[in-house]
Protein backbone atom coordinates (compact mmCIF):
# COMPACT_ATOMS: atom_id res chain seq x y z
CA UNK A 1 0.00 0.00 0.00
CA UNK A 2 1.54 3.27 -0.63
CA UNK A 3 2.67 5.26 2.02
CA UNK A 4 1.58 9.14 3.27
CA UNK A 5 4.83 10.99 2.07
CA UNK A 6 4.88 14.83 1.77
CA UNK A 7 6.58 15.41 -1.19
CA UNK A 8 3.74 13.28 -3.18
CA UNK A 9 1.80 16.32 -3.12
CA UNK A 10 3.80 18.54 -5.11
CA UNK A 11 4.93 15.35 -7.51
CA UNK A 12 1.27 14.06 -8.04
CA UNK A 13 -0.09 17.67 -8.83
CA UNK A 14 2.87 18.29 -11.71
CA UNK A 15 2.01 14.98 -13.29
CA UNK A 16 -1.53 16.31 -13.20
CA UNK A 17 -0.97 19.78 -14.55
CA UNK A 18 3.11 20.19 -15.06
CA UNK A 19 2.01 23.45 -17.05
CA UNK A 20 -0.06 24.95 -13.98
CA UNK A 21 1.89 27.76 -11.98
CA UNK A 22 2.31 26.11 -8.80
CA UNK A 23 4.13 29.47 -6.83
CA UNK A 24 4.25 32.99 -7.21
CA UNK A 25 6.24 35.72 -5.43
CA UNK A 26 6.78 39.40 -6.54
CA UNK A 27 6.71 38.73 -10.31
CA UNK A 28 8.28 35.27 -10.18
CA UNK A 29 6.22 32.45 -10.94
CA UNK A 30 7.09 28.49 -11.29
CA UNK A 31 5.20 25.62 -12.45
CA UNK A 32 4.05 22.26 -11.02
CA UNK A 33 6.55 20.87 -13.36
CA UNK A 34 9.52 23.40 -12.70
CA UNK A 35 8.33 22.63 -9.22
CA UNK A 36 9.33 18.67 -9.35
CA UNK A 37 12.36 19.29 -11.48
CA UNK A 38 13.39 21.40 -8.46
CA UNK A 39 12.63 18.98 -5.95
CA UNK A 40 14.52 16.29 -7.77
CA UNK A 41 17.18 18.55 -7.87
CA UNK A 42 17.67 19.38 -4.60
CA UNK A 43 17.33 15.90 -3.44
CA UNK A 44 19.92 14.56 -5.35
CA UNK A 45 22.47 17.54 -5.16
CA UNK A 46 22.22 17.02 -1.27
CA UNK A 47 22.38 13.38 -0.69
CA UNK A 48 25.40 13.53 -2.80
CA UNK A 49 26.94 16.15 -0.85
CA UNK A 50 26.06 13.47 2.58
CA UNK A 51 22.74 14.27 3.59
CA UNK A 52 20.81 11.25 5.21
CA UNK A 53 18.10 9.57 6.13
CA UNK A 54 16.60 11.50 9.64
CA UNK A 55 19.58 14.56 9.30
CA UNK A 56 18.72 17.94 10.33
CA UNK A 57 19.00 20.86 7.59
CA UNK A 58 18.15 24.35 8.55
CA UNK A 59 16.67 26.72 6.56
CA UNK A 60 17.38 30.37 7.22
CA UNK A 61 16.17 33.03 4.79
CA UNK A 62 13.51 35.50 4.27
CA UNK A 63 10.33 34.11 2.87
CA UNK A 64 11.31 32.88 -0.17
CA UNK A 65 10.07 31.21 -3.69
CA UNK A 66 12.30 28.52 -3.26
CA UNK A 67 11.70 27.25 0.05
CA UNK A 68 9.19 24.86 -1.01
CA UNK A 69 11.70 22.74 -3.46
CA UNK A 70 14.13 22.93 -0.16
CA UNK A 71 11.67 21.64 1.63
CA UNK A 72 9.87 18.98 -0.65
CA UNK A 73 13.45 17.80 -1.66
CA UNK A 74 14.43 17.36 1.67
CA UNK A 75 11.22 14.98 3.24
CA UNK A 76 12.05 12.95 -0.66
CA UNK A 77 15.41 11.89 0.83
CA UNK A 78 13.81 11.29 4.67
CA UNK A 79 15.97 14.41 6.32
CA UNK A 80 13.95 16.67 8.07
CA UNK A 81 13.81 20.57 7.30
CA UNK A 82 13.81 23.02 10.45
CA UNK A 83 13.29 26.72 9.13
CA UNK A 84 14.30 29.03 11.72
CA UNK A 85 12.87 33.01 11.78
CA UNK A 86 14.76 35.41 9.80
CA UNK A 87 14.50 37.45 12.53
CA UNK A 88 16.55 35.81 14.73
CA UNK A 89 19.38 37.42 16.02
CA UNK A 90 23.00 35.34 15.51
CA UNK A 91 22.31 34.45 19.34
CA UNK A 92 18.69 33.06 19.09
CA UNK A 93 19.89 31.13 15.82
CA UNK A 94 22.25 29.16 18.02
CA UNK A 95 20.23 28.12 20.79
CA UNK A 96 17.87 26.62 17.46
CA UNK A 97 21.03 25.06 15.70
CA UNK A 98 22.45 23.37 19.20
CA UNK A 99 19.04 22.32 19.56
CA UNK A 100 18.64 20.31 16.17
CA UNK A 101 22.63 19.85 15.28
CA UNK A 102 21.94 20.18 11.82
CA UNK A 103 24.21 18.65 8.75
CA UNK A 104 23.63 21.85 6.99
CA UNK A 105 22.28 25.08 6.98
CA UNK A 106 20.92 26.77 3.74
CA UNK A 107 20.37 30.42 3.79
CA UNK A 108 20.11 33.34 1.12
CA UNK A 109 22.30 36.23 1.20
CA UNK A 110 20.80 38.04 4.02
CA UNK A 111 22.05 34.72 6.29
CA UNK A 112 24.83 32.90 7.32
CA UNK A 113 25.06 29.17 7.11
CA UNK A 114 27.00 26.51 5.29
CA UNK A 115 25.11 26.35 1.51
CA UNK A 116 23.57 29.53 0.00
CA UNK A 117 20.43 28.42 -2.11
CA UNK A 118 21.30 29.77 -4.88
CA UNK A 119 24.29 27.98 -4.80
CA UNK A 120 22.80 24.88 -4.18
CA UNK A 121 20.46 25.56 -7.24
CA UNK A 122 23.22 25.81 -9.81
CA UNK A 123 24.84 22.69 -8.56
CA UNK A 124 24.99 20.56 -11.38
CA UNK A 125 23.24 17.15 -10.03
CA UNK A 126 24.54 14.00 -10.19
CA UNK A 127 23.63 11.40 -12.64
CA UNK A 128 22.38 8.73 -9.88
CA UNK A 129 21.95 8.85 -6.53
CA UNK A 130 20.83 5.87 -4.21
CA UNK A 131 17.50 7.33 -2.29
CA UNK A 132 16.83 5.79 1.32
CA UNK A 133 13.21 3.73 1.83
CA UNK A 134 10.67 6.49 3.53
CA UNK A 135 8.12 5.73 6.01
CA UNK A 136 5.30 7.25 6.91
CA UNK A 137 6.12 7.55 10.48
CA UNK A 138 9.44 9.29 9.70
CA UNK A 139 9.56 13.06 10.86
CA UNK A 140 9.95 15.76 8.45
CA UNK A 141 10.06 19.17 9.69
CA UNK A 142 10.57 20.23 12.80
CA UNK A 143 8.82 23.96 13.90
CA UNK A 144 11.30 25.56 16.38
CA UNK A 145 10.72 28.28 19.27
CA UNK A 146 12.47 30.92 19.90
CA UNK A 147 15.76 30.26 22.52
CA UNK A 148 15.84 33.93 24.13
CA UNK A 149 13.91 33.73 27.26
CA UNK A 150 14.38 29.57 27.63
CA UNK A 151 15.14 26.67 26.22
CA UNK A 152 13.68 26.51 22.12
CA UNK A 153 10.77 23.22 21.91
CA UNK A 154 11.76 21.62 18.72
CA UNK A 155 7.35 20.34 17.79
CA UNK A 156 8.29 17.25 15.73
CA UNK A 157 6.00 16.14 12.73
CA UNK A 158 5.89 13.58 10.25
CA UNK A 159 5.20 12.57 7.23
CA UNK A 160 1.55 11.27 7.71
CA UNK A 161 0.54 13.33 10.33
CA UNK A 162 1.14 16.74 7.47
CA UNK A 163 -0.70 14.32 5.00
CA UNK A 164 -3.63 13.78 6.92
CA UNK A 165 -3.46 17.55 8.48
CA UNK A 166 -3.78 18.48 4.50
CA UNK A 167 -6.19 16.23 3.16
CA UNK A 168 -8.61 17.34 6.21
CA UNK A 169 -8.15 20.69 5.12
CA UNK A 170 -7.28 21.17 1.73
CA UNK A 171 -9.95 22.24 -1.11
CA UNK A 172 -8.69 22.78 -4.84
CA UNK A 173 -10.69 24.79 -7.48
CA UNK A 174 -11.22 28.05 -5.68
CA UNK A 175 -7.94 29.91 -7.66
CA UNK A 176 -4.79 30.55 -6.46
CA UNK A 177 -4.18 31.02 -2.40
CA UNK A 178 -2.93 33.33 -0.79
CA UNK A 179 -0.62 33.07 1.85
CA UNK A 180 1.00 35.89 4.07
CA UNK A 181 2.65 33.44 7.05
CA UNK A 182 6.04 33.33 7.53
CA UNK A 183 7.70 30.15 6.23
CA UNK A 184 9.39 29.29 10.12
CA UNK A 185 5.92 29.06 10.89
CA UNK A 186 3.42 26.32 10.76
CA UNK A 187 0.37 28.10 9.18
CA UNK A 188 2.28 29.50 6.62
CA UNK A 189 3.58 25.58 5.25
CA UNK A 190 0.06 24.39 5.77
CA UNK A 191 -1.68 26.90 3.14
CA UNK A 192 1.17 25.61 0.90
CA UNK A 193 0.33 21.96 1.46
CA UNK A 194 -3.47 22.72 0.54
CA UNK A 195 -2.75 25.14 -1.97
CA UNK A 196 -0.05 22.10 -4.04
CA UNK A 197 -2.58 19.09 -2.78
CA UNK A 198 -5.69 20.66 -4.57
CA UNK A 199 -3.39 21.53 -7.57
CA UNK A 200 -3.50 25.04 -6.82
CA UNK A 201 -1.40 28.16 -7.03
CA UNK A 202 0.32 29.42 -4.14
CA UNK A 203 1.15 33.24 -4.15
CA UNK A 204 3.56 34.28 -1.38
CA UNK A 205 2.95 37.83 -0.53
CA UNK A 206 4.59 39.98 2.39
CA UNK A 207 1.84 40.61 5.06
CA UNK A 208 2.86 44.23 6.24
CA UNK A 209 2.15 45.82 2.68
CA UNK A 210 -0.86 45.98 2.05
CA UNK A 211 -0.46 47.74 -1.56
CA UNK A 212 0.91 44.07 -2.35
CA UNK A 213 -1.65 42.06 -0.91
CA UNK A 214 -4.56 43.56 -2.60
CA UNK A 215 -2.12 44.07 -6.06
CA UNK A 216 -1.39 39.70 -5.93
CA UNK A 217 -5.37 39.31 -5.23
CA UNK A 218 -5.65 41.22 -8.35
CA UNK A 219 -2.99 40.13 -10.62
CA UNK A 220 -2.68 36.78 -9.36
CA UNK A 221 -6.70 35.89 -9.29
CA UNK A 222 -6.71 35.29 -5.33
CA UNK A 223 -9.53 33.08 -4.30
CA UNK A 224 -8.80 31.93 -0.95
CA UNK A 225 -6.73 34.40 1.62
CA UNK A 226 -7.04 33.96 5.36
CA UNK A 227 -5.34 36.93 7.63
CA UNK A 228 -5.39 37.66 11.44
CA UNK A 229 -8.29 40.37 12.51
CA UNK A 230 -4.90 43.26 12.14
CA UNK A 231 -4.17 42.98 8.65
CA UNK A 232 -7.76 42.90 7.61
CA UNK A 233 -8.43 45.85 9.13
CA UNK A 234 -5.37 47.46 6.76
CA UNK A 235 -7.44 46.34 4.33
CA UNK A 236 -10.56 47.66 5.22
CA UNK A 237 -9.01 51.40 5.62
CA UNK A 238 -7.11 51.14 2.38
CA UNK A 239 -8.37 52.94 -1.07
CA UNK A 240 -9.15 49.50 -2.66
CA UNK A 241 -10.79 51.27 -5.90
CA UNK A 242 -7.87 50.58 -8.33
CA UNK A 243 -8.11 46.77 -8.15
CA UNK A 244 -10.76 44.04 -9.39
CA UNK A 245 -11.35 41.63 -6.25
CA UNK A 246 -13.88 40.30 -6.78
CA UNK A 247 -11.77 36.79 -7.47
CA UNK A 248 -11.88 36.56 -3.96
CA UNK A 249 -14.46 33.53 -2.48
CA UNK A 250 -12.78 32.74 0.91
CA UNK A 251 -11.76 35.72 3.50
CA UNK A 252 -10.81 33.70 6.20
CA UNK A 253 -9.50 34.95 9.70
CA UNK A 254 -8.91 33.55 13.18
CA UNK A 255 -6.80 33.21 15.89
CA UNK A 256 -7.20 36.50 17.82
CA UNK A 257 -9.99 37.79 18.91
CA UNK A 258 -12.42 38.57 15.99
CA UNK A 259 -15.49 40.91 16.68
CA UNK A 260 -17.98 40.77 14.84
CA UNK A 261 -18.12 44.31 13.95
CA UNK A 262 -15.07 43.13 12.10
CA UNK A 263 -16.72 40.28 9.73
CA UNK A 264 -19.53 42.45 9.22
CA UNK A 265 -17.12 44.89 7.64
CA UNK A 266 -15.09 42.03 5.65
CA UNK A 267 -18.33 40.81 4.16
CA UNK A 268 -19.41 44.21 2.70
CA UNK A 269 -16.29 44.98 1.57
CA UNK A 270 -16.28 41.56 0.00
CA UNK A 271 -19.68 40.95 -0.70
CA UNK A 272 -19.21 37.67 -2.62
CA UNK A 273 -17.53 36.15 0.07
CA UNK A 274 -17.55 34.01 2.47
CA UNK A 275 -15.63 34.01 6.25
CA UNK A 276 -14.45 30.93 8.59
CA UNK A 277 -12.77 31.45 11.59
CA UNK A 278 -10.03 28.59 12.11
CA UNK A 279 -8.48 27.87 15.09
CA UNK A 280 -5.62 25.34 15.62
CA UNK A 281 -2.25 24.79 17.31
CA UNK A 282 1.52 23.48 15.18
CA UNK A 283 1.12 20.01 17.52
CA UNK A 284 -2.23 19.07 16.30
CA UNK A 285 -3.18 20.80 13.54
CA UNK A 286 -6.59 22.30 12.76
CA UNK A 287 -8.76 21.77 15.94
CA UNK A 288 -12.08 24.13 15.36
CA UNK A 289 -13.54 25.45 12.36
CA UNK A 290 -16.46 28.08 12.92
CA UNK A 291 -18.53 28.48 9.79
CA UNK A 292 -19.59 31.03 7.87
CA UNK A 293 -23.65 29.85 8.66
CA UNK A 294 -22.95 30.04 12.45
CA UNK A 295 -20.93 33.19 12.39
CA UNK A 296 -24.15 35.70 13.87
CA UNK A 297 -25.22 32.86 15.92
CA UNK A 298 -22.13 31.74 18.24
CA UNK A 299 -19.73 34.87 17.99
CA UNK A 300 -16.71 34.49 19.56
CA UNK A 301 -16.70 30.93 19.08
CA UNK A 302 -13.90 28.78 17.53
CA UNK A 303 -16.73 26.24 16.09
CA UNK A 304 -17.19 22.96 16.60
CA UNK A 305 -14.32 20.21 17.04
CA UNK A 306 -12.74 19.08 13.60
CA UNK A 307 -14.27 15.78 12.22
CA UNK A 308 -11.89 13.11 13.85
CA UNK A 309 -10.78 15.18 16.69
CA UNK A 310 -11.51 14.09 20.23
CA UNK A 311 -11.99 17.02 22.73
CA UNK A 312 -11.99 16.66 26.26
CA UNK A 313 -11.79 19.37 28.72
CA UNK A 314 -9.95 18.83 32.07
CA UNK A 315 -10.01 21.73 34.60
CA UNK A 316 -10.87 23.91 31.77
CA UNK A 317 -8.29 23.15 29.65
CA UNK A 318 -8.76 21.94 25.98
CA UNK A 319 -7.23 18.61 25.58
CA UNK A 320 -7.51 16.67 21.77
CA UNK A 321 -6.35 13.49 20.16
CA UNK A 322 -5.95 12.51 17.19
CA UNK A 323 -3.40 10.57 14.12
CA UNK A 324 -2.97 14.58 12.86
CA UNK A 325 -0.81 14.84 16.55
CA UNK A 326 2.99 15.96 16.71
CA UNK A 327 5.27 12.75 17.46
CA UNK A 328 6.96 14.84 20.45
CA UNK A 329 9.46 17.47 21.30
CA UNK A 330 12.87 17.03 19.44
CA UNK A 331 15.33 15.09 22.25
CA UNK A 332 13.14 16.46 24.35
CA UNK A 333 11.08 13.61 26.83
CA UNK A 334 10.16 16.06 29.96
CA UNK A 335 8.40 18.87 27.39
CA UNK A 336 6.92 15.58 25.58
CA UNK A 337 5.67 14.29 28.33
CA UNK A 338 4.10 17.64 30.01
CA UNK A 339 2.15 18.14 27.00
CA UNK A 340 0.45 14.99 26.27
CA UNK A 341 -0.58 12.67 28.91
CA UNK A 342 -1.99 9.55 27.74
CA UNK A 343 -2.08 10.55 24.04
CA UNK A 344 -3.74 13.53 24.99
CA UNK A 345 -2.25 16.95 23.94
CA UNK A 346 -2.41 19.98 26.45
CA UNK A 347 -3.63 22.81 24.68
CA UNK A 348 -3.05 25.04 26.60
CA UNK A 349 -6.11 27.08 26.33
CA UNK A 350 -8.94 27.63 28.43
CA UNK A 351 -12.06 27.21 26.82
CA UNK A 352 -16.21 26.83 26.99
CA UNK A 353 -18.50 24.31 25.38
CA UNK A 354 -21.83 24.90 24.82
CA UNK A 355 -24.78 22.99 24.74
CA UNK A 356 -24.06 22.72 20.96
CA UNK A 357 -20.68 21.71 21.41
CA UNK A 358 -19.35 24.54 19.87
CA UNK A 359 -15.89 25.70 21.69
CA UNK A 360 -15.08 29.58 22.78
CA UNK A 361 -11.24 29.88 24.01
CA UNK A 362 -11.79 31.95 26.94
CA UNK A 363 -8.02 32.31 27.93
CA UNK A 364 -4.52 30.87 27.90
CA UNK A 365 -3.70 28.77 31.50
CA UNK A 366 -0.91 31.33 32.21
CA UNK A 367 -2.16 34.34 31.15
CA UNK A 368 -5.48 34.02 33.53
CA UNK A 369 -6.29 37.39 35.63
CA UNK A 370 -6.76 36.89 38.86
CA UNK A 371 -8.22 39.69 40.72
CA UNK A 372 -9.76 39.74 44.20
CA UNK A 373 -10.04 36.16 44.58
CA UNK A 374 -12.17 36.08 41.03
CA UNK A 375 -10.52 34.40 37.97
CA UNK A 376 -11.01 36.77 34.92
CA UNK A 377 -10.00 35.74 31.01
CA UNK A 378 -8.26 38.43 29.06
CA UNK A 379 -9.75 37.66 25.56
CA UNK A 380 -13.48 38.32 27.11
CA UNK A 381 -12.23 42.13 27.77
CA UNK A 382 -10.53 42.53 25.10
CA UNK A 383 -13.43 42.16 22.59
CA UNK A 384 -15.30 44.95 24.66
CA UNK A 385 -12.04 47.27 24.49
CA UNK A 386 -11.93 47.00 21.18
CA UNK A 387 -15.98 47.96 20.26
CA UNK A 388 -15.02 51.62 21.52
CA UNK A 389 -15.16 53.37 19.03
CA UNK A 390 -12.23 55.59 19.89
CA UNK A 391 -9.70 52.57 20.12
CA UNK A 392 -8.43 50.88 17.12
CA UNK A 393 -6.67 48.30 19.22
CA UNK A 394 -6.75 47.12 22.67
CA UNK A 395 -5.71 44.36 25.01
CA UNK A 396 -6.08 43.40 28.61
CA UNK A 397 -3.19 41.97 31.31
CA UNK A 398 -2.78 41.64 35.01
CA UNK A 399 -0.77 43.68 36.89
CA UNK A 400 0.20 42.85 40.16
CA UNK A 401 -1.45 45.29 42.77
CA UNK A 402 -0.93 44.73 46.93
CA UNK A 403 -4.57 44.99 47.77
CA UNK A 404 -6.24 42.74 44.81
CA UNK A 405 -3.22 40.54 44.38
CA UNK A 406 -3.38 41.78 40.43
CA UNK A 407 -6.02 44.79 38.80
CA UNK A 408 -6.71 44.48 35.09
CA UNK A 409 -4.74 46.90 33.02
CA UNK A 410 -6.40 48.05 29.48
CA UNK A 411 -3.87 48.85 26.76
CA UNK A 412 -5.31 50.52 24.06
CA UNK A 413 -4.20 51.93 20.75
CA UNK A 414 -6.56 55.35 19.86
CA UNK A 415 -7.85 56.62 16.76
CA UNK A 416 -6.70 59.46 15.42
CA UNK A 417 -8.38 62.44 16.51
CA UNK A 418 -9.68 60.37 20.06
CA UNK A 419 -9.46 60.29 23.08
CA UNK A 420 -10.34 58.43 26.18
CA UNK A 421 -10.10 57.62 29.92
CA UNK A 422 -10.87 55.02 32.17
CA UNK A 423 -14.18 56.81 33.49
CA UNK A 424 -15.04 56.72 30.10
CA UNK A 425 -13.76 53.20 29.44
CA UNK A 426 -15.66 51.51 32.50
CA UNK A 427 -18.57 53.05 31.84
CA UNK A 428 -18.50 51.31 28.23
CA UNK A 429 -17.67 47.86 29.98
CA UNK A 430 -20.60 47.82 31.79
CA UNK A 431 -23.43 46.98 29.61
CA UNK A 432 -21.51 43.56 28.46
CA UNK A 433 -19.16 42.99 31.51
CA UNK A 434 -19.18 42.03 35.53
CA UNK A 435 -18.04 45.24 37.89
CA UNK A 436 -14.96 42.94 38.78
CA UNK A 437 -13.61 42.42 35.05
CA UNK A 438 -13.87 46.65 34.68
CA UNK A 439 -10.26 47.58 33.94
CA UNK A 440 -8.63 49.67 37.00
CA UNK A 441 -5.76 51.07 34.79
CA UNK A 442 -5.38 52.79 31.51
CA UNK A 443 -2.18 52.70 29.40
CA UNK A 444 -2.43 54.30 25.81
CA UNK A 445 -0.25 52.75 23.96
CA UNK A 446 1.22 53.13 20.16
CA UNK A 447 0.43 49.38 18.93
CA UNK A 448 -0.64 46.28 21.30
CA UNK A 449 2.51 43.28 21.40
CA UNK A 450 1.34 40.57 18.94
CA UNK A 451 3.10 37.54 17.71
CA UNK A 452 4.24 37.88 14.29
CA UNK A 453 2.69 34.41 12.77
CA UNK A 454 -0.53 33.95 14.32
CA UNK A 455 -1.42 37.89 16.16
CA UNK A 456 -2.23 36.78 19.43
CA UNK A 457 -1.41 39.29 22.35
CA UNK A 458 2.08 38.83 23.98
CA UNK A 459 0.53 39.70 27.41
CA UNK A 460 4.11 39.55 29.93
CA UNK A 461 4.85 42.63 27.18
CA UNK A 462 2.29 44.71 28.47
CA UNK A 463 2.65 43.39 31.87
CA UNK A 464 6.17 44.93 31.35
CA UNK A 465 4.65 48.40 29.41
CA UNK A 466 2.65 48.83 33.16
CA UNK A 467 5.81 47.70 35.60
CA UNK A 468 8.02 50.05 33.25
CA UNK A 469 5.81 53.02 33.77
CA UNK A 470 5.39 52.45 37.54
CA UNK A 471 8.84 52.93 37.73
CA UNK A 472 8.97 56.10 35.83
CA UNK A 473 6.17 57.39 38.49
CA UNK A 474 8.14 56.17 41.26
CA UNK A 475 11.26 57.60 40.20
CA UNK A 476 9.57 61.18 39.54
CA UNK A 477 7.98 61.01 42.90
CA UNK A 478 11.13 61.02 44.48
CA UNK A 479 12.76 63.88 42.85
Amino acid sequence: MDQLLLHDIALTAAGRTPNRVATSQRGEQITFGELADRIQHVAMVLAARGVKHGDRVAWWSETSIHAGPVYYGLASIGAIFVPMNPRFSDEEAKAILDLVDPRLVIHDQAHKGDLEITELLAQRRPSTVDLPEINEYDPEVIFCTSGTTGTPKGCVLSHRCNRLRTSAQAGGGEGAVMSIFPQFHWGGWSFTHSAWYGGDELALVDGGDTTALLEAIHTRRVGRFYAIPAIWRRILEADRSAYDLSCLRQADTGTSATPLDLLHAIHEAFPQTTTKIGYGATEAGGLCTLSYDDIERKPGSVGLPAPGMHVRIVDGELWVRSPMAFSGYFRNPEATADAVVDGWYRTGDLVERDSEGYISVVGRVKDMIRTGGETVAPPEIDLVLQRHPAVADGAVAGIIDDDWGEVIGAFVVLRPGHQLDLAELRRHCEPNLAAYKHPRRLYVVDAIPRTGPTGQVQRRHLSDIARAAAEDEARAARR
